[in-house]
């Protein structure tokens, strides 16, 4: 059976409203929004869980379409949230792999190699500090608690709003206010004062 064709003049509430007669016009939204979501739960879980994650979360999407809010044309929050609740069902593996990473992050090589030899000192020191920071960002981030964890991550890495965060969590937006600020907070407070804002580029490094 031929793949239906990508459309991508109309909204993801459009495409699900059109799937609920016909089931084959899901696959627009993976097509749309399967690349990121994975690359999201990759940097959360890993490679190894993330395949098996973005599989059920569409299949669960799928499964429960027809309460999809058609009032709201993007689907992203409501995906995010669908992959929210699966990374909450593996929290320990999340907290055990930030905690690696973070060790990971500490360990400086006995033989850096020649790139390093050949750098100059500075920019040895850079990198060394930039090793540092990205050891107290992943231990931060383990520490952090699983709500907060999830709202700190889905604005700075799946881009989200605090509104659309909101929408993805089912919580009032107030909660993702004071969980954001929480959860900066603390990231600040491990990394010395320095702005957490940098979260993304730090942990992409």
């Amino acid at each position: 059976m031929t793949a239906p064709r990508l459309d991508v003049s109309e909204t993801d509430a459009a495409v699900i409203e059109q799937s609920w007669h016909e089931p084959e016009m899901f696959a627009q939204l993976y097509d749309r929004h399967a690349g990121p979501i994975h690359r999201y739960v990759s940097r959360r879980l890993g490679e190894a869980l993330a395949d098996d994650l973005v599989a059920e979360t569409f299949l669960t999407a799928f499964r429960v379409r027809q309460r999809y809010d058609l009032a709201r044309p993007d689907a992203r929050p409501w995906l995010y949230g669908i992959a929210a609740n699966m990374i909450g069902r593996h929290r320990r593996a999340e907290v055990r792999r930030l905690k690696a990473l973070a060790r990971a992050a500490d360990t400086t090589p006995a033989d850096p190699g020649a790139g390093w030899a050949a750098a100059g000192a500075d920019e040895i020191v850079s990198r060394l500090d930039a090793a540092a920071v990205r050891r107290d960002l992943l231990q931060a981030l383990a520490e952090l608690s699983l709500g907060d964890r999830d709202v700190l991550l889905l604005i700075a890495w799946a881009g989200l709003t605090s509104e659309e965060t909101a929408a993805a969590l089912g919580i009032p937006s107030g909660t993702v206010r004071s969980r954001l600020s929480r959860a900066r907070r603390k990231v600040r407070e491990a990394l010395g004062g320095q702005d957490p804002t940098s979260i993304r580029q730090e942990l992409n490094s």
